[in-house]
């Protein structure tokens, strides 16, 4: 797998992967989180190709406070490959040169395989409430 920044061209391909992977909620527009994330780091919105196609993304982002993990997916048939672990690590080494000296991350409390995977990367529990309130209705 060749990682490899977003392009404008890849839309379609991202969003049919984050489908196939479930990560699509009737409440998050996908076209629309991939416009706002153009305007905020882009550089840290990575994909995994493999011959010629998209199979993981990851969403990266830092505020100067915490680096944030979002939208990570990795095509079914890629998964226990190590392709997640890769695109991981790739996207945690360009918030790091950023100066980011933590990040977070949300998980689905019923993901448990998600909750596993970020485990055997070396992410931890905190010992925190997570909460959120909608802006802006997609």
């Amino acid at each position: 797998m060749r990682i490899r920044a977003f392009k404008k061209n890849d839309r379609e391909g991202v969003i049919a992967l984050w489908e196939e992977c479930g990560l699509v909620r009737p409440q998050n527009n996908p076209s629309a989180d991939i416009d706002r994330k153009l305007l905020a780091n882009p550089e840290l919105f990575l994909l995994g190709e493999s011959n010629k196609e998209i199979v993981a993304s990851v969403m990266g982002g830092y505020d100067g406070h915490r680096g944030w993990i979002n939208y990570l997916a990795v095509k079914p048939s890629q998964q226990r490959s190590g392709n997640g672990l890769k695109i991981v690590h790739a996207v945690e080494e360009l918030i790091k040169a950023k100066g980011c000296p933590k990040i977070n991350l949300q998980v689905r409390t019923n993901n448990q395989s998600v909750i596993d995977f970020y485990r055997s990367a070396g992410y931890v529990t905190d010992d925190v409430v997570s909460f959120g309130k909608r802006l802006v209705l997609d």
